[in-house]
């Protein structure tokens, strides 16, 4: 999300109450279920694992919005697909219309629609990849008649309360630096939500929280996770190959009171016309009943992590 200290509260406004009901399609992959809607998309709306199907980890929020010059934008929330970099009004063209869900076995593909204006068309595609895991496929399809340069960008809208892992190890030695940490305008680093660990920057979800906070990494290694509730959702990804968008992230995390986006970047890809960008991520969920926003403590319930 783009916001500025100052423009939240203006730009972001409620659904009228007719349209706030949240209607989805429950499918069983592997050791999870996953709600998916077909009226607008692509959006997965749920993520629970299968033995606590009562549990959504992803956020839903049916009451938020804004407009813009195409029409009303809904963030709907759970996970979504962007093209990076951020812009108004290119990533925020309306997704309310109906899409295909195939569904197998095996897997779920979403097929979201062309969109005119940005002369693009989006898929996820979700499949058992190994025991207690996902892989989730994001393609981004130049449908224009030019060539555009962009990268895949995949936002999940987690459930409130928790707290975003954004790991940035460290070298074992060396005379230069080895690590970049992003901000944007609005995020102040005396922020009681921002955590800094050895090798981990935390982010908080804080309710009572007034302004918006953003950070960005270039993650080492190649994974982010947000813990809620006695769960720990954990996106792995490979590193690409090229330049990653906004000054080389490749995870950030946004949050205000109401949410917190755990977010994924591929590399920046010229596609001629026909010509599709990818970018995957391995979703896994672990159990782990109480945590706290430290790497000692992370490192002693889930070892191996870094």
């Amino acid at each position: 999300m783009q916001e500025t200290g100052n423009v939240e509260k203006r730009r972001w406004s409620f659904i009228p109450a007719e349209k706030r009901k949240i209607m989805m399609k429950e499918y069983v992959l592997g050791d999870y279920i996953l709600g998916i809607r077909s009226d607008i998309g692509p959006r997965i709306l749920k993520l629970a694992p299968k033995d606590c199907p009562g549990k959504n980890l992803f956020g839903i929020l049916p009451d938020f919005g804004m407009e813009t010059e195409e029409g009303f934008w809904h963030i709907y929330g759970g996970h979504r697909l962007w093209t990076a970099p951020e812009a108004n009004p290119r990533s925020y063209s309306p997704d309310d219309r109906p899409v295909k869900v195939e569904a197998k076995e095996e897997y779920v593909k979403i097929y979201g629609n062309t969109e005119i204006q940005n002369s693009i068309q989006k898929e996820i595609v979700i499949r058992i990849s190994g025991r207690g895991s996902l892989e989730v496929t994001h393609r981004i399809k130049n449908t224009g008649r030019w060539t555009m340069e962009l990268a895949c960008w995949a936002l999940t809208v987690m459930k409130k309360g928790g707290f975003a892992i954004l790991p940035v190890k460290r070298g074992k030695s060396g005379l230069l630096p080895d690590r970049r940490i992003i901000l944007w305008p609005y995020t102040d680093l005396s922020d009681s939500r921002l955590v800094m660990g050895k090798d981990a920057v935390f982010l908080q979800q804080d309710e009572k929280a007034v302004a918006p906070c953003k950070i960005g990494v270039s993650a080492n290694p190649c994974w982010t996770a947000y813990w809620v509730d006695g769960m720990l959702f954990v996106k792995r990804f490979s590193r690409g190959e090229g330049i990653y968008p906004d000054y080389g992230c490749s995870v950030e995390a946004y949050t205000n009171r109401d949410m917190l986006e755990l977010e994924t970047l591929g590399t920046m890809k010229k596609l001629e016309p026909g010509q599709v960008a990818e970018h995957r991520e391995v979703w896994s969920i672990k159990k782990v009943s109480l945590l706290s926003p430290s790497q000692k403590e992370l490192e002693k319930k889930i070892p191996g992590l870094f």
